[in-house]
Parts: C-alpha cells; structure tokens; sequence
C-alpha cells in the first residue's frame, strides 16, 4: 500500500513519551509504525494497544514488536514501513531503558545492558533507516538523549555514558545527511512516565505529562524543518537548546606544575563561549589559538 502521508517509525513507542509522539503525529496526519517490545504479562501488547487507539481515532498505524538491541529491529522495520505504508519520511529514536545503581555497585552485564539498549539499539535503528533516508534524498531523525547525557547524574552511570554516545551519534550522522538533505537532531525530553516515576517523585516534581514534549518532537521533523544538529531540552511546554562549547586554548608548553595548575583553575573559572561546528572546526580553533 502506497500512502500519501508521511510515515514515521517510534521505536519504544507503546508508552510514556513514545506513545504521545505516536497519538500526537497521528492526529497531524502522520502514519505510524510502533514499535515497542512485547512483555509476557501483557494482555495486549504495548504496540497493539497504541496502533488500535490510533485507528480508533482515525489514523494510520500499524505495530512492529522487535526488540531495541536485536541487531535486526532496524531493517526489520524499515521492511514493515516500506511494505505496509510504502515509503518512510521520519525515524524518532525514542526506545531506552534506565538504571538505578551507582557505578561501584554494578557489574559488567549491568552496564552491557544499557548500553545495548540506549546506544547500540538506536545505532541498529538507524543503520538501515538513515541509509534509505539518504539514498532517497529527504528524512528527518530525531534520536532521544537525556540531560544526563548533557551532564551526567549520580546513580545513571551507563545510562549517561550511553545518551551521551548519542549526541555524538546524533552531529555525526547531521554531517554526513546535510548534503542529502537527511537533518538529524537530538531531544533530551524531561516527561513522568513509569520509567522516570520514582526518581520524580522522589525529587517532589510535579506534573511534566509527556504531551507536553510531543508538539516540539513534531515540528523538528516537520516536512519544512532544516534544523540539524541541534540538541534540545524539551518539557511542560518548553524548550531549551543545549550545545558542546569549548573555552579558548592557552599556551602551556613551557610551564611548570604550579603554573599549568593555575591555568587549569583559571580554565575552569572562566566562562565556556566558543561553539564548533564540528570537531575539525574545533581542533582549527584550538591550534590557532
């Protein structure tokens, strides 16, 4: 079937965030593929339950159940969306998971795990997606990050580190599709879903539906967005950007322990202003320097 709409792929999209981008591009008239694993407890898969809400309302949306760190999700997908709606415009890399454990008190499957999920599993996604965007000449990716990534968090050691790997996957992936018009952004959203309930809660933070963050997710891969390699804050209805920035170079070549040591507190003191295109454009400026 060949439609005139625009398709978009979720994955991790049978709840939380997911499932609002999923109602929120449907009813802008968007065909969904949602993708979300199934769990053995579910009466109804989490993906099922989505797709039938949608076309209840009168959308377009058909399920997928793959896993996010099956190396096969992302052609696996790509075939259903190609096969069921004819074509793909959009990919939200949205699935993850969490942590809840200081780094000295988890073990190396621990760690494996989230990074195979958050990192790799978006890495799997987009692999065939971003090929067939690029070759068509037109798409639009939008991966999710986290502030985490952006800062780090005392208890989310893998989880940082794996949303992190993301923003650089992410300005990567914005050079390479520029030139073929595939733009790529990053969305680190802040939403109460059961994934981040207790840590909310815990913190006493009210509110934050994640319908609030689905209008922003809308609009950065909108037919007529340009905007790549951007990242984003998004939450109860607002929005930030948030970038890498890099402080100007200082010559150290010839000083002592004492002297480098002042430098480094001056470095750290001083405010960070300089933004790089990219990390050629970086390292240029810092030689120069």
């Amino acid at each position: 079937m060949k439609t005139e709409k625009r398709v978009v792929i979720i994955s991790g999209a049978g709840k939380g965030l997911g499932r609002s981008y999923a109602h929120y591009l449907a009813a802008r008239g968007l065909a969904v593929v949602v993708n979300n694993r199934r769990h053995a407890s579910d009466e109804e898969a989490s993906a099922d339950a989505v797709v039938r809400e949608i076309r209840e309302a009168g959308g377009d949306a058909v399920a997928h159940y793959g896993a996010a760190e099956d190396p096969q999700t992302g052609e696996s997908l790509l075939a259903l969306a190609l096969e069921h709606f004819g074509r793909l415009d959009a990919v939200i890399a949205n699935a993850g998971v969490s942590e809840g454990a200081t780094f000295s008190k988890q073990s190396p499957q621990s760690i494996e795990q989230n990074i195979a999920i958050n990192l790799l599993g978006t890495a799997y996604l987009l692999l065939p997606t971003f090929r067939h965007l690029y070759e068509q000449g037109s798409g639009h990716i939008l991966v999710s990050t986290s502030a985490a990534g952006l800062f780090g968090e005392h208890g989310l050691p893998a989880y940082s580190a794996s949303k992190a790997g993301l923003i650089g996957l992410m300005h990567s992936l914005a050079h390479e599709g520029r030139s073929h018009r595939v733009f790529v952004n990053a969305i680190a959203p802040f939403a109460r879903t059961q994934m981040t309930e207790d840590t909310l809660a815990a913190a006493s933070i009210p509110g934050l539906d994640p319908r609030e963050v689905a209008p922003v997710v809308a609009r950065l891969i909108a037919a007529d967005s340009e905007t790549s390699g951007e990242v984003f804050i998004a939450a109860a209805g607002k929005i930030a950007r948030a970038a890498m920035l890099c402080s100007g170079a200082k010559n150290v070549s010839d000083c002592t322990d004492d002297e480098l040591d002042g430098v480094i507190a001056g470095l750290i003191a001083s405010p960070v202003e300089h933004e790089h295109s990219s990390a050629v454009a970086m390292f240029k400026a810092f030689i120069s320097t």
